[in-house]
């Protein structure tokens, strides 16, 4: 009698993970960093996944939600202090998280720009607010003025990121900038009076100064500046 045969599996490749809505991400988020986020696509990512586009649509409704959530498994990294703790403080606090969260995003310019068109809602991106009106309630800042504030701040920080990122990948970039400040230092003293004032202060300062500076001065005018009391309905 011959001996039993032991079975011998035909897969030639281990058992797929099962999908899940962090995995999709995760991989999202590995995409964008090897490849750009422009080949971010659900077919990508499906192929990424050895599963089918139609599938990822249980866990992405859509590639602005996919891109919502990559940025806040990228804030998951962005370092935040607690509010309760900063005294006078607040505002190197706030400047330094503004500063971190628009740097993050200079290494991202594509998801940088999706950003600018989207309203995010993961809870990085919610944790992140909460800490902006902490730091804003811990300096004084009126609630409404703290809450309108938040949205000024986050606005202007994603959209330095999004131009600056793209300066950084555009190949004429620094000859327009060159040419640009060539224009200015040759304009003619008496055609152009402020500028020649201001010649020398013109390019001054890094760009990390005039990134924190930025946020100062907003951050300021958040501080001072109330917001308009609400419109009365017609009669």
């Amino acid at each position: 009698m011959s001996p039993r045969r032991v079975p011998v599996s035909r897969r030639d490749r281990p058992a797929k993970p099962p999908l899940s809505r962090a995995g999709a991400v995760s991989a999202a988020l590995r995409i964008m960093k090897e490849e750009g986020l422009e080949r971010v696509t659900m077919r990508r990512l499906a192929a990424e996944l050895d599963t089918g586009p139609a599938s990822l649509y249980v866990y992405v409704q859509n590639m602005a939600e996919l891109h919502g959530a990559i940025l806040d498994e990228l804030l998951a990294g962005l370092a935040l202090p607690d509010p309760d703790g900063v005294g006078e403080r607040w505002r190197e606090e706030l400047t330094g998280v503004l500063t971190g969260y628009t740097q993050l995003l200079i290494g991202q310019p594509s998801l940088a720009r999706s950003i600018l068109a989207l309203r995010p809602s993961g809870p990085h991106y919610v944790r992140l607010v909460d800490t902006l009106l902490g730091l804003l309630y811990a300096g004084g800042v009126p609630v409404a003025q703290a809450a309108w504030g938040v949205d000024l701040l986050l606005q202007h920080g994603t959209a330095t990121a999004a131009e600056q990122g793209a300066r950084n990948e555009a190949i004429e970039a620094k000859a327009e900038q060159d040419a640009f400040v060539e224009a200015l230092n040759d304009a003619a003293d008496g055609d152009c009076p402020n500028i020649a004032r201001a010649r020398h202060e013109l390019f001054s300062g890094t760009g990390g100064q005039r990134l924190a500076w930025m946020f100062d001065a907003i951050i300021a005018g958040i501080s001072t500046v109330a917001v308009p009391e609400p419109e009365q309905p017609a009669h």
